[in-house]
């Protein structure tokens, strides 16, 4: 308190607001998750959010020169053609080298902004080089992971309940079993959906992309350092729509190993048949025609 109150002192009551806030933005800038009163983004691990972080700058810059130039103009006629200035006002109603300007110059600017934005989608879209591939599944609510690559590991991972968060872990965004991946590797995601349209969303890793039933859709990232990034459902997919974190746990490729080996134990249990469906495919009834030959 003592803080503030010098901090009121020497720079007013808006002045300690606006330093306030500029304050606690830098430092949630740099965080894996969002942070109260966090203003940016978070920062980017991945290519794929680098390149969307330079994007997002340029057309900052654009459209800040846009506004300016637009204020501008407005402020010049305000003044310049005033009733007091222009008791008669003007009649003119065309200006050929006027609307060729507002025409080609609009033009110009879309052409500026497409080239880089065409570029993003292309290179975020899928990666021709995958070192690895992972299933993602979006269900209400809650996700489900595979591992197609590591013996065709299988979990789900659901939110950690308020009543049940340990020390250091965060009310909303952590879950029981984290998606485990190894840095500096290309890692192809496919994602789809089992029940209504979920939306597989980690703002640190550029990665967004609609989990739609009958339909498989792919992404891709490959994260620079080791570290846990977190990340939500932002597809409105029902009641518990809040209540759907995904949280991305980036290790070496030797912990990532170690984990694999771990996880086969752990979920063993997750790639066995329920013991119904083994009982009708014994019994030559419908899960047995079903069954590849």
């Amino acid at each position: 308190m003592s803080f503030l109150r010098r901090l009121t002192r020497s720079f007013g009551i808006g002045g300690a607001v606006t330093l306030a806030v500029l304050v606690l933005a830098t430092t949630g800038v740099l965080a894996d998750a969002p942070r109260p009163w966090e203003m940016g983004m978070q920062a980017a691990a991945t290519p794929v959010a680098e390149r969307q972080h330079a994007l997002h700058d340029e057309l900052l810059v654009i459209i800040t020169l846009i506004s300016v130039f637009v204020l501008a103009l407005m402020l010049y006629a305000i003044v310049r053609f005033n009733e007091r200035r222009n008791p008669t006002p003007s009649r003119t109603s065309h200006n050929t080298v006027i609307e060729v300007l507002w025409t080609v110059v609009p033009v110009l600017i879309l052409v500026i902004i497409a080239i880089p934005s065409f570029k993003l989608l292309y290179f975020q879209d899928r990666t021709a080089n995958a070192e690895m591939t992972i299933k993602v599944t979006g269900r209400q609510w809650y996700w489900s992971y595979e591992y197609p690559d590591n013996d065709n590991i299988t979990f789900d991972s659901n939110i950690v309940q308020e009543s049940d968060l340990k020390p250091g872990q965060l009310r909303l965004l952590d879950v029981d079993n984290r998606l485990v991946v190894p840095v500096d590797t290309n890692v192809r995601v496919l994602v789809a959906g089992s029940d209504v349209m979920h939306s597989f969303f980690v703002p640190s890793l550029g990665v967004q992309i609609y989990a739609v039933i009958g339909r498989l859709n792919e992404t891709w990232f490959n994260i620079r350092q080791p570290g846990v990034y977190r990340g939500e459902c932002n597809q409105i997919c029902g009641v518990n729509h809040a209540f759907m974190p995904i949280v991305v746990e980036a290790v070496s490729k030797d912990d990532f190993k170690r984990w694999v080996e771990d996880a086969k134990k752990k979920f063993a249990h997750n790639g066995t048949p329920a013991p119904a469906a083994v009982q009708v495919a014994q019994s030559g009834g419908p899960a047995a025609a079903a069954a590849p030959q």
